[in-house]
């Protein structure tokens, strides 16, 4: 029986997973000047590479994967799913939602 993973979790349950202490990989596809203006963390793993790092990524981890907006990640997510990563999910709004509404110290661009 296969789990059913949402393919998105909010900025909440991100800050949730973070603040509870839960085990998961944060993943960041965005190009490296996108990360040195504003990051939450995680790994980076630009969106054009992430077919030759797919390896590198955990098939039973819980991935949570973010870029500006959320288009990108989703994107990546879709990927990833199709190549047994079915654990990814896409952090639906991005690193602007994370600014907006858990850190407004977070730069938007």
């Amino acid at each position: 029986m296969a789990l059913k993973i949402p393919f998105e979790v909010s900025v909440q349950e991100l800050k949730e997973w973070i603040d509870t202490g839960k085990a998961f990989t944060l993943l960041d596809v965005r190009e490296p000047a996108e990360r040195s203006i504003a990051s939450i963390g995680g790994t980076l793993i630009p969106l054009k590479t992430l077919p030759e790092h797919l390896r590198e990524l955990d098939p039973d981890s819980d991935i949570i994967v973010y870029c500006r907006s959320g288009g990108r990640s989703g994107m990546a997510v879709e990927f990833m799913r199709r190549n047994g990563l079915e654990r990814a999910r896409n952090l639906r709004g991005g690193i602007l939602a994370w600014s907006r509404e858990i850190d407004p110290t977070i730069r938007q661009y």
